[in-house]
């Protein structure tokens, strides 16, 4: 029998997903593990999903937030290693074992990352366009992630208490970010193991997925600023999408010059930069295509390259904004 893993799951008001996750959990092909589910408040149904499972459940006394969430039930686990997900997130039959396996090979003082499955659980063109999007992101470089995500984080139950736990006086989100980077400082290893894999539900229509992109930007320009890596290659915010950006950026300035001046040599240097831009993300096109083949990856190149920027670089300005005004917080 191998290690015991303590499977933790922050939940508010995620009755619309949690049975499906607690399903996927107790579905797992490795026969040593509990799962921990901490509720922070929820007002939903959540509680009658929670009872038809036997899961440890912690109720919060008030409304405290994932990052707090997740520590309540690192302190309340028996596990030598936490497997860390999300409510939203279904773990695949073998992650489990998996994750047991890269404990053993990197070592104690690791924490390890999973991701995405290429295809989520609902289906749908945004939803597949975000899972898809950030598997590719997330494990471009294994060896040496920037961040591990808290959706799938895999770390010895005595490295994360030395480590002090997840921020919980922090942003709303990306608290992963932060955690993963003072790990890192403090001599722990991250690693990415493409292989761990969770089945996102995203339940993105055309709004959500900008609205998610410009939050998103926003909360990681103002943590970026602060952590003064605004350029740096990280996760989502990857030097890919950032040159997608400055794509769409350049061609609505060079189109909007050609177009109030009516000199068509305005429009001369596009045929160099999006073809860079594409050069440069050709590992999200591959991606994409690997996702749902030529027909997707035709619209999901248009939505990439057209719209998507859009929301974050509003978002990033909103967060250069913010961060001006008041700082991290």
């Amino acid at each position: 029998m191998g290690s015991l893993i303590s499977i933790i799951i922050p939940n508010y008001n995620g009755a619309a997903t949690l049975g499906n996750c607690l399903k996927a959990a107790f579905a797992s092909d490795y026969d040593n593990f509990e799962v921990v589910v901490v509720d922070d408040c929820s007002d939903d149904a959540s509680w009658k999903i929670i009872a038809a499972y036997p899961c440890s459940l912690i109720r919060l006394p008030l409304r405290s937030g994932a990052a707090v969430a997740r520590n309540t039930g690192a302190a309340n686990s028996k596990g030598e290693i936490l497997f860390f997900i999300d409510a939203d997130c279904l773990l695949e039959p073998d992650a489990l074992a998996r994750a047991a396996r890269a404990v053993a090979a990197h070592g104690t003082n690791t924490a390890i990352g999973g991701t995405y499955t290429l295809r989520p659980f609902d289906p749908g063109f945004f939803n597949l366009f975000q899972s898809a999007f950030i598997h590719y992101s997330e494990t471009k470089t294994p060896d040496r992630p920037d961040y591990i995500a808290s959706h799938a984080l895999v770390i010895n139950s005595e490295t994360f208490k030395k480590s002090g736990g997840f921020p919980e006086t922090f942003m709303p989100i990306i608290e992963d970010v932060e955690f993963s980077h003072r790990l890192r400082k403090n001599g722990v290893k991250l690693v990415m193991e493409p292989k761990i894999l969770v089945r996102h539900i995203f339940n993105f229509n055309f709004t959500s997925s900008l609205k998610n992109a410009f939050r998103k930007s926003r909360y990681w320009t103002r943590y970026s600023l602060h952590n003064r890596d605004l350029m740096v290659d990280s996760g989502t915010a990857s030097k890919e999408l950032k040159a997608a950006v400055l794509t769409w950026f350049t061609s609505f300035c060079l189109l909007l010059a050609g177009h109030i001046t009516r000199e068509p040599a305005w429009l001369l240097p596009l045929a160099g930069i999006i073809p860079a831009a594409l050069l440069l993300n050709r590992g999200q096109m591959k991606t994409f295509y690997r996702a749902g083949g030529p027909g997707f990856l035709f619209l999901a190149a248009g939505y990439y390259f057209f719209l998507y920027p859009v929301p974050v670089a509003s978002g990033g300005l909103t967060g250069i904004i913010h961060y001006l005004c008041r700082g991290i917080r």
